[in-house]
């Protein structure tokens, strides 16, 4: 059955990726760029090796950097803002998700009229989102390469997904050098939260031959290397593996969907203003066994890929080691082993798993589960 694949145009990968970003802008025909990012970053002077590289050239250039972790739909509408003020006509966005999803939504409102809020949903944008050169500097959810973009409406308390081609990138950059000053904590979220698109992405019902390769691929690598990365951030070779990683199972699931991992996860940052990443890492082994049954012998090659030694185990030993393996990389990078740990209440389970069901990942899951299946889960990584 036929189907459509999205990427982005253009891909810059490696080691002093961001010296090649300015032939490109002088190819968009573009004026000045808004500068989307956060003020850690700035503090941490990775975004001057990129304003250095635009000055260099001569690229005009204004800065947005009140991005949010969990970046809202007045934190959106506040970057749209400092476009218009300072009329700009194209983004370059620099950080992990947060600063990525919500240059997607500025250049996305740039084209677009109407609230960010009416875009919920599947592909409901008519025009394509102003040019976006998005370098990323975590190892992790991948926004740079993916159709997708996640911001909180803080009036509903929820995340909202938004699933738009529209909304992709027009050049997609990842430079490692950015990433050796990465904090270990947010080294080892952020590489989970990899891990767990790559897993999801691999299981999930709209899974094919072409996502796979870019899924099971990225489950070796990440695995290989994330320890080396948590371990010792300064590891080039392990920050290149892991960029690698992240971005190839973002092809991969920006183009096959996820599952009710996501869904979960995203109610716990909305509700609570959480790191998604490690709420996936908490969540993701508990979502695997649940699903197991449903995936047939997929969770075979996710070990394999794990590097677990699966000779002499019966298909029910093979699944109960490959959710050992994640587990235990969890462990080893230094993820809190439960919700609770994070503030999570068990009172608010409810609440949080009908507002899971709406998810717009939901759908991709391998089981149709239900509000008692979501709360069980909930309790399970509790």
């Amino acid at each position: 059955m036929a189907k459509t694949y999205y990427f982005p145009p253009i891909v810059i990968l490696g080691p002093g990726a961001i010296e090649l970003i300015v032939p490109e802008i002088q190819k968009m025909n573009v004026k000045k760029a808004l500068v989307v990012t956060d003020k850690v970053l700035i503090e941490a002077g990775v975004v001057q090796s990129v304003l250095d590289v635009l000055a260099g050239a001569k690229i005009p250039y204004a800065i947005f950097s009140d991005v949010k972790p969990n970046p809202t739909v007045a934190n959106v509408n506040a970057g749209y803002q400092a476009l218009l003020d300072n009329e700009c006509d194209f983004i370059v966005s620099i950080g992990g998700g947060s600063p990525q999803d919500t240059g997607k939504g500025v250049a996305i409102l740039g084209t677009n009229p109407g609230d960010l809020c009416d875009y919920e949903g599947v592909g409901k944008t008519a025009n394509k989102a102003l040019p976006i050169v998005a370098i990323n500097t975590t190892a992790g959810t991948a926004s740079e390469a993916t159709i997708n973009y996640v911001i909180t409406d803080e009036k509903r308390k929820l995340k909202m997904v938004i699933v738009d081609p529209n909304s992709i990138a027009t050049v997609a950059v990842n430079d490692p050098v950015l990433m050796l000053k990465m904090p270990k904590a947010l080294t080892a979220a952020t590489g989970m939260d990899a891990l767990t698109h790559a897993v999801e992405g691999y299981t999930t019902a709209g899974a094919t031959p072409f996502t796979d390769m870019y899924n099971i691929e990225a489950i070796r690598v990440i695995a290989a290397n994330l320890r080396k990365a948590v371990a010792d951030g300064e590891d080039l070779d392990a920050r290149d593996a892991m960029a690698y990683g992240q971005f190839v199972t973002g092809m991969g699931f920006s183009n096959g969907g996820l599952g009710i991992v996501h869904s979960m996860a995203h109610q716990l940052g909305g509700f609570y203003d959480l790191p998604h990443g490690v709420c996936n890492a908490i969540l993701l082994p508990y979502v695997v066994a649940y699903n197991a049954d449903a995936v047939g012998d997929r969770l075979k090659d996710v070990a394999i890929a794990m590097g677990v030694d699966i000779c002499r185990l019966e298909p029910k030993e093979i699944n109960i080691a490959c959710i050992d393996a994640i587990k235990k990389l969890s462990k080893d990078v230094g993820i809190p082993a439960g919700l609770a740990e994070l503030g999570v209440k068990e009172a608010d389970f409810g609440t949080l798993a009908d507002l899971a069901l709406a998810d717009a990942c939901t759908p991709g899951n391998p089981k149709v589960p239900t509000k008692k299946d979501i709360i069980a889960l909930y309790k399970a990584a509790f």
